[in-house]
């Protein structure tokens, strides 16, 4: 998200340090991995959509699109690695989960084949709520862009 080389950005993540970062796993780990993260600041991800993803079995037969709600969600993913990383959480067991999405609109539709480049950066940051931006694009197209906010919190005691 940034136009400058910034000596602080770190990446590229491969999946599995994406996954070290987030609880998430197939088939909901929708972050396949990270091109660049500037700590505090900002994050790009890519979510590579296959006509494999189970949802396109049934949205849409004949017209496979990915659900709206699937792309916020993949947007919240890269904010969370984004978070883990800028706070110094990894290894630490704490969680990020949603609070809130404000102003989220949908501009393209994501279909299979395409990589979705997830932009987020920090609008606030907390040391246990964070406000976000985010924005999903297909090449150099909008395809949505919302505003959200999640809480850092410890894992469900078992």
């Amino acid at each position: 998200m940034t136009d400058t080389p910034n000596s602080t950005a770190l990446g590229p993540f491969d999946v599995t340090r994406v996954m070290a970062a987030l609880p998430h796993r197939y088939p909901m780990l929708l972050v396949d991995r990270v091109e660049e993260l500037v700590p505090d600041e900002s994050i790009t991800a890519i979510k590579a959509v296959t006509m494999n993803e189970q949802f396109f079995q049934g949205h849409f037969p004949g017209r496979p699109i990915m659900p709206g709600v699937l792309i916020v969600e993949a947007l919240a993913q890269a904010a969370g690695v984004l978070a883990v990383e800028s706070l110094g959480l990894a290894g630490t067991g704490k969680l990020v989960y949603f609070m809130s999405i404000d102003g989220v609109k949908f501009r393209k539709p994501v279909e299979p084949g395409v990589l979705l480049r997830l932009q987020v950066s920090f609008v606030q940051k907390r040391a246990r709520v964070c406000k976000f931006a985010g924005r999903a694009l297909i090449g150099d197209d909008l395809a949505a862009e919302c505003e959200f906010t999640a809480m850092i919190a410890d894992p469900p005691s078992a």
